[in-house]
């Protein structure tokens, strides 16, 4: 097994993020097009906080449908800001940290996905899915 291996051999690069004043509904768009549960929340390229999609099924009915099966459109973003709605105190891990670190962080904390950074600038995003593909290819 490698021993030391840097988080950044497995995280995400091609990020999909959010800015600070971007709309819940755009968020929601991003979530369903990409095909994805976490979102990074960025004012420039600091990052300032995260946004899963459980953070917007808890405030709507975003996959509610009616009768017909059609979803139904969802006002309810409209009542939020993300800054509202999204984690403020985010970890963040460095790019240069083992992934038997970040494995560890992300096992007490609870948390699925973490931002990566170097000299404060987010470069990807790690989660907890990457973390088991890299464990599972250490026993083909």
């Amino acid at each position: 097994m490698k021993k030391r291996e840097a988080v950044s051999k497995i995280m995400t690069h091609n990020l999909v993020k959010l800015n600070v004043n971007d709309s819940l509904s755009k968020a929601e768009s991003l979530f369903k097009k990409n095909k994805i549960k976490h979102l990074p929340v960025v004012k420039g390229e600091n990052v300032v906080g995260m946004l899963s999609y459980s953070d917007l099924l808890r405030i709507s009915f975003a996959d509610a449908t009616d009768e017909s099966g059609n979803y139904v459109e969802s006002t309810v973003y409209d009542m939020f800001s993300l800054e509202q709605v999204m984690t403020h105190k985010v970890v963040c891990v460095n790019s240069d940290d083992s992934i038997r670190d970040v494995a560890k962080i992300l096992a007490e904390k609870h948390f699925h996905a973490l931002p990566v950074i170097e000299h404060d600038k987010l470069i990807g995003i790690v989660t907890s899915t990457d973390i088991i593909n890299f464990f599972l290819e250490q026993y083909n």
